[in-house]
């Protein structure tokens, strides 16, 4: 179930330890800069074969960035 979360959540959540961070900014834009320790699946690339890693009994945070 997704649950949106605001940034003081996702630092206690960081805190406790445990939770998967993905980001799915392009590859490149990843390279560039990206939240440390964050997993990168771009988007346009999300699929049951990409995400079939992820530990499911962990929380998860999916997160983009756009600066428009």
């Amino acid at each position: 179930m997704a649950t949106e979360i605001d940034l003081p959540g996702l630092r206690q959540l960081l805190d406790r330890g445990g939770v998967q961070v993905i980001e799915v900014l392009p590859k490149h834009e990843h390279e560039e800069e990206h939240l440390p320790g964050a997993i990168n699946i771009p988007l346009k690339s999300m699929n049951a074969d990409a995400v079939s890693g992820l530990d499911r009994s962990r929380p998860t945070v999916v997160y983009c960035w756009d600066d428009i």
